[in-house]
């Protein structure tokens, strides 16, 4: 393989790791119990709630979340309000 095709294949590698770095850097955290879907804690917020209720539940991180109660596959779940906080800061 000639150098010029070496060079443009470690380019495009390069830029291809560097595209999914930067995508796996806009995703949410994965849950510390590395379970998917809604935390406990937002299930049972709203057991035996109709949809549309307001609740209060703890995040995965242990902070208040304020959420609205809504049908999904699991059942009635709390939604936080505007959407899922931000990813917390990077450690420095």
């Amino acid at each position: 393989m000639g150098l010029f095709k070496r060079s443009m294949l470690l380019a495009v590698l390069a830029g291809a790791a560097l595209s999914a770095a930067a995508q796996n850097a806009n995703q949410p955290p994965p849950p510390p119990d590395g379970k998917r879907g809604p935390p406990q804690e937002a299930i049972d917020a709203c057991k035996g709630k109709a949809e549309g209720v307001k609740v209060t539940f703890k995040g995965r991180r242990g902070e208040d979340v304020k959420g609205v109660c809504k049908k999904m596959r699991e059942g009635v779940v709390a939604v936080p309000e505007g959407g899922m906080p931000p990813p917390p800061e990077p450690r420095k």
